[in-house]
Parts: C-alpha cells; sequence; structure tokens
C-alpha cells in the first residue's frame, strides 16, 4: 500500500489520542498511522477496538522516554510527521508526584524531539536550512499538543490569547510549558518544522473516570458521592473531544509553521453549575426523581493551587484557518452522558482495571 504520509500519533490509546488517531484512520485511507503509547494506566486500547484491524493502522508499545526505540520507530516507519499528546495529565496526580510529569512531558518531549530532529536532519540540521523529512514537499512537521494551563489562572473577564505569558501554576502545567518551550527552542535553533496548540479542558466518550465529567457520570450511575472541590466556584472552557480532533485535523493539515494556535468550545461554566447539569440530565436518563442526583453532591477540600478560571479566546484559529466548535456543551455532554450509559462495559473495564489486560489478549501473543 503506497501512502501519501507516515504519521507518529504519541499517547494515541488515550483519551484525546484516541479519538485523533480514530478520525485520522479513517478519514485518511492513504496515510499511515502509527499509534504509539507505553500504556500508563490512561492507555486503553479497548479504546480503539473499530480501528485495531485498519490495514492503515500500526500499534506500537513504547516509551517516548526511550531514545533508541524513539530512533527505531522512526526508521523502522519512515515518519515524516508527529503528533505528539502523550503525557502524564491529571493535575492532581502531579501535586503527589510532580518527577514523574517532569520525565514524561519534559524528558520524554526533548527525547522525541531529538528522534525527529535526527530523522529530518538535512546537512547538519543547524543552519538556516530547514529539516526535511519524508512528507509532501519533502517536509516533516512536528504537531505539539498542549494545554491551555500553561497560561495560568484569569481572575477578571479577559480570555487567553496565544500571546498571553506562560505563568504555570500546578507541577502539571509547568511541565507542559516547559516542554513548549522545547518544541519552539528546536525550531528555532534546529530549523525543525512545528506547530503547538493549547487547548481548553476536553470532554466526551472514552475519558478516564479519574477526570471530572466521567467521574460524576460514574458516581452518580452508582449512587456514590459527588466530590466538588472548595465552593464549585472554578471556571473551566469545555471543548467537545470530537471537535478537539477535528481541530487537531485542521492544525495539522492547514497551520503555518511556527505558529501556536487556542483551541477553545466557546463554554464557560463554573464546576457546581456542570455537575448540576450532569445531575438534571443523569436523572432524566435513569428515570430518578428530578433533584435526586444532585443529593450525592459533597463539598470536599479545595485542591492546593486550584487556578479559579481558563477561558480560551480561539478566534486565531477560526479566522486563518476556519475551524471553530460544531455543538454547544449542553448536546456535546447529553451526547457524553448517553455514550457512557451505552458502554458500561467499556466504563466497568476501566474502573476495575480489566481493560489492562487488552494487550496482552489482542497483541503481546
Amino acid at each position: 500500500m503506497s501512502t501519501e504520509r507516515n504519521i507518529l500519533i504519541t499517547g494515541g490509546a488515550g483519551f484525546i489520542g484516541s479519538h485523533v488517531v480514530r478520525r485520522f484512520v479513517t478519514k485518511y485511507p492513504n496515510y499511515r498511522i502509527i499509534n504509539l503509547d507505553v500504556l500508563t494506566y490512561a492507555g486503553n486500547l479497548e479504546n480503539l477496538r473499530d480501528v485495531e484491524r485498519a490495514s492503515n493502522y500500526t500499534f506500537v508499545k513504547a516509551d517516548i522516554c526511550d531514545a533508541e526505540a524513539m530512533t527505531k520507530v522512526f526508521k523502522e516507519y519512515a515518519i515524516d510527521s508527529v503528533i505528539h499528546l502523550a503525557a502524564e495529565s491529571h493535575v492532581d496526580r502531579s501535586i503527589t508526584d510532580p518527577l514523574s510529569f517532569v520525565r514524561t512531558n519534559v524528558f520524554g518531549t526533548v527525547t522525541l524531539l531529538n528522534a525527529a530532529k535526527e530523522a529530518w536532519k538535512h546537512g547538519s540540521g543547524v543552519s538556516s536550512t530547514p529539516l526535511l523529512g519524508r512528507g509532501p514537499g519533502g517536509e516533516g512537521r512536528f504537531y505539539h499538543v498542549s494545554t491551555d494551563e500553561v497560561y495560568g489562572s484569569l481572575h477578571d473577564d479577559s480570555l487567553f490569547l496565544e500571546t498571553t505569558p506562560y505563568d504555570p501554576q500546578s507541577p502539571y502545567s509547568a511541565s507542559k510549558a516547559a516542554s513548549d518551550h522545547f518544541v519552539r527552542a528546536y525550531g528555532n535553533t534546529y530549523k525543525l518544522p512545528f506547530v503547538v496548540s493549547n487547548c481548553s479542558n476536553n470532554y466526551g466518550s472514552h475519558h478516564f473516570p479519574e477526570k471530572l465529567i466521567p467521574l460524576m457520570i460514574n458516581n452518580i450511575r452508582n449512587n456514590k458521592p459527588l466530590p466538588v472541590y472548595g465552593k464549585g466556584e472554578n471556571v473551566r472552557d469545555w471543548l467537545w473531544v470530537e471537535d478537539h480532533a477535528s481541530a487537531i485535523d485542521t492544525v495539522f493539515h492547514k497551520g503555518v509553521n511556527g505558529e501556536t494556535y487556542n483551541i477553545g468550545g466557546h463554554n464557560e461554566w463554573t464546576n457546581i453549575d456542570l455537575v448540576h447539569l450532569l445531575c438534571s440530565i443523569m436523572d432524566a436518563k435513569l428515570e430518578r426523581a428530578k433533584g435526586e442526583s444532585a443529593k450525592l453532591i459533597t463539598y470536599v477540600t479545595d485542591r492546593a493551587g486550584h487556578d479559579l478560571r481558563y477561558a480560551i479566546d480561539a478566534g486565531k484559529i477560526e479566522r486563518e484557518l476556519g475551524w471553530k466548535p460544531t455543538i454547544t456543551f449542553e448536546e456535546g455532554l447529553e451526547r457524553t452522558v448517553e455514550w457512557y450509559l451505552a458502554n458500561t462495559e467499556w466504563l466497568d473495564h476501566v474502573t476495575s482495571g480489566a481493560y489492562r489486560s487488552y494487550y496482552d489478549a489482542q497483541y503481546a501473543r
């Protein structure tokens, strides 16, 4: 099979990554998609059961911190482009174990950048000459997917712009900020072709249930307490994960090298309002009395360094690349609830840990 591109997608067994892999595998049959994931607790190959037999899909279990393994992957699969999503992403975990976030998000990203630099270098690779790969026109592309948390916390009605100074407030956001800086540094020093995007909070199907929305859905389903930090006044801008995958597709194909694109859903909600909306949707879906699920709400001690508000100005990507979100938060949340209620086996496998055996059953035979 001849391929137009050989794209390495890191972290492709995770929440956002699996949606990106699925989109690229199904939408671009002439692209060869290599999904590389080390399969930490958040990596779940059951997320991709519907595409795992596709002729243009390959899974590789490897650690982005393993320089030898990364060099091998670039050579073996003639990688011409990277969409880098692999990351430790849970803020609470970063507070208790910051070093693991430094290892994956900083050291892992630099290891991957080095592999790309060596695979795509032209001449010395340290000149004004762009690094060349094997993609259309001969140019590779390193697409780094990041977060709006690198900008810090908003305390007024302003929005994060691509030019907003970085002010990370947690070990997680600090590690992502560092990785963003390294990507830009490699672009400047080695002329590595790159783009960066910073997105707001994602929600949707296949989300690991340590995060707010799937946690609440699962707890409501099982009549367990709904823990809300502080008074629930923290504000987040929510982006439907399939809209994010569409935005990544757009930036990958249309984005200008060296540019940053903020991706947001234009959906600001306080945590407590979001939880009440979820309770209302779940009461209707589960045919419970109105207000029954809300009785499960429990206020807990606020998280250390909890940023008050994130909000993205996604005007640049709309003006320059023509992308914008397709659905409202209410519609997306209802679709999300419907997916979890229709896929309780997936949810039970994740919460019980049974999903961890899927790799051995399907790939390690």
